[in-house]
């Protein structure tokens, strides 16, 4: 299975990409099998699989240990790790987190949220020195002590006008794609029109260029609800959890 690059992603503009989380080997070894276009290692891990109330938590070594798993479950994907909270916070600490991620899990990218002059500046120094970087806007959850919340964004014109200055900026940067979250559907779709690299949207309708969701959601492997815009097509909690009390209940008799 040919593993995707950079200029094929870019290629996917207009084209319903596709990108699922993972944090696992197992999980790894299954995506690896399907025609997923990229795998996420994000920091939602932290909420997933560590039971942490947000992302804040998570570390690098964290994002290297389960990255690591991912690659060697899916050689042959596209995979972006996310750099977590507090580790790009000056350029320089940017460009030793990026590098050390990518050399450490052996990924394609990395991804990273916001586009203030720090971000946009780390971006634009990883990718001089070969880190394909992925953007983050919308719904930033490392941010959302100090955004108050998670909540839909766009809504107002003024913030509209933010996330579109926002998105040109990224793409000048130089990444080559761009995660939207939690969107209006309309801004989405004004926001991928504007755009040359792909949008990937979670939450932001219909109008991007693809979709990522978390592979535990879509199959809600979790005993809560996955978030409203999450239509699961499975419900692995309910099934895995009815299997072992068959299991036990058998083996008591």
């Amino acid at each position: 299975m040919k593993k995707l690059t950079t200029r094929d992603i870019r290629a996917l503009k207009g084209k319903k990409a596709q990108m699922l989380t993972c944090y696992d080997f197992q999980t790894a070894q299954l995506l690896n099998e399907t025609d997923v276009d990229m795998l996420l290692v994000g920091d939602s891990v932290g909420n997933v699989v560590l039971g942490f109330e947000t992302t804040v938590q998570v570390t690098p070594a964290m994002m290297s240990l389960f990255g690591q798993a991912v690659r060697r479950g899916a050689p042959h994907k596209f995979l972006i790790i996310d750099m977590p909270f507090g580790s790009y916070t000056t350029v320089a600490q940017g460009l030793r987190t990026g590098t050390k991620l990518m050399q450490s899990c052996n990924a394609e990218a990395v991804k990273l949220e916001g586009a203030h002059e720090t971000e946009l500046k780390t971006i634009k120094r990883l990718t001089e020195v070969g880190v394909a970087v992925q953007g983050h806007i919308g719904l930033t959850p490392q941010s959302v002590h100090q955004m108050g919340g998670y909540f839909t964004h766009g809504k107002k014109s003024d913030r509209a006008q933010e996330l579109r200055d926002e998105a040109r900026r990224l793409q000048d940067a130089g990444c080559f794609s761009i995660v939207l979250e939690c969107i209006t559907d309309e801004l989405s779709a004004e926001i991928t029109k504007d755009l040359e690299i792909p949008t990937i949207g979670i939450g932001s309708g219909l109008g991007v260029d693809g979709q990522v969701l978390v592979t535990n959601d879509l199959l809600k492997m979790g005993q809560h609800t996955p978030p409203k815009f999450v239509k699961p097509i499975a419900d692995l909690y309910d099934l895995r959890k009815k299997l072992i009390e068959k299991y036990l209940k058998e083996n008591r008799a």
